[in-house]
């Protein structure tokens, strides 16, 4: 009885430090992202895990924790030059979106967020049925670009690849994925929650520029 309610009474402990060492792998990973660029959240986890000399990659956080861990970092450390980066970044985004206004696009991802670093794409949702549309207009407008493809996860089961087109605008990257027009109705899985992207259009965003 004595070695079994120890045994338990050490639980909380090796909780404690599991907890720990998790919150210490999200908050290098956020590090990591804002320091060296790097936007892919597996990549930033795996180098996390490798400065921390973490060796149990089946329990690294998760994404979700490690977006929060990194608007606490730029919170913390980079608040006003982040804020004005966002800023830019989101009137950039605007700009595109005033200019692809036929193909009703919808800002999406870390500018969207909040927690784009410096040198994140902007990352558009356009919507056309025939996707040289697009092309045709950034064309007429003689805007440089060039042509992409990218793998969508649509929900939990499956992913798609779809075009895409980069560009730029403001001295800003612009990635964007042209879906169909029907996809406009559901949005595909965020890399983040697996929950539906959160999506916003020019009105929303113009909005959010308020607001700072």
């Amino acid at each position: 009885m004595q070695r079994r309610a120890s045994a338990r009474n050490l639980n909380p402990r090796a909780g404690a430090r599991s907890g720990n060492l998790r919150r210490a792998l999200a908050q290098e990973a956020a590090r990591i992202m804002a320091q060296q660029g790097i936007h892919d959240f597996l990549t930033a986890k795996r180098k996390a895990a490798e400065r921390l000399t973490y060796t149990d990659l089946g329990s690294l956080p998760s994404n979700t924790e490690i977006e929060a861990a990194l608007a606490e970092y730029q919170r913390l450390f980079h608040a006003g030059a982040h804020a004005a980066s966002l800023q830019a970044q989101r009137r950039a985004a605007l700009q595109a979106m005033r200019a692809l206004a036929l193909f009703e696009p919808r800002l999406v991802g870390p500018v969207l967020s909040g927690t784009a670093t410096e040198h994140a794409d902007i990352q558009l949702h356009l919507f056309a049925d025939r996707p040289e549309n697009v092309t045709l207009q950034l064309v007429e407008r003689g805007v440089a670009h060039e042509i992409t493809e990218r793998r969508v996860r649509l929900d939990a089961e499956r992913t798609r690849a779809f075009p895409g087109l980069r560009f730029e605008i403001a001295n800003r990257c612009i990635d964007a994925i042209v879906f169909p027009c029907d996809g406009i109705r559901q949005a595909p899985a965020s890399p983040v929650d697996g929950k539906p992207m959160r999506r916003a259009d020019a009105a929303e965003l113009e909005a959010l520029l308020e607001q700072h």
